[in-house]
């Protein structure tokens, strides 16, 4: 017996762009990072990769990453780069890979 979904299915330009949106997301850097950055304070590159352990350089390259596809937003503060959410759904995946993965999950 097939189960048929409840609520209207998703255009295919829909879907496109969600898995687009997983695909960028399903780095565990990139996921930590999502959790260390906010939509209204940015932090450096140099803050976040120290905090993760990682070169300057590929903490960048993740987080150029992201900007492409418009999860975080690039702020100037003269010559160094800060970076902040852009898209708060980032936030929304994130918490539910943490009900769905979490300690407490099932």
């Amino acid at each position: 017996m097939t189960t048929r979904p409840t609520t209207p299915t998703l255009p295919l330009d829909a879907l496109e762009r969600a898995a687009e949106v997983f695909r960028v997301l399903a780095h565990p850097v990139r996921l930590q990072l999502v959790e260390r950055l906010d939509l209204d304070q940015p932090r450096s590159v140099g803050d976040l990769a120290d905090e993760l352990g990682l070169a300057h350089a590929a903490c960048s390259q993740h987080l150029n990453l992201m900007r492409v596809h418009g999860l975080v937003e690039r702020v100037r503060e003269g010559r160094v780069a800060m970076y902040r959410i852009a898209d708060p759904r980032a936030v929304v995946i994130l918490n539910c890979i943490r009900a769905h993965a979490g300690p407490d999950a099932g």
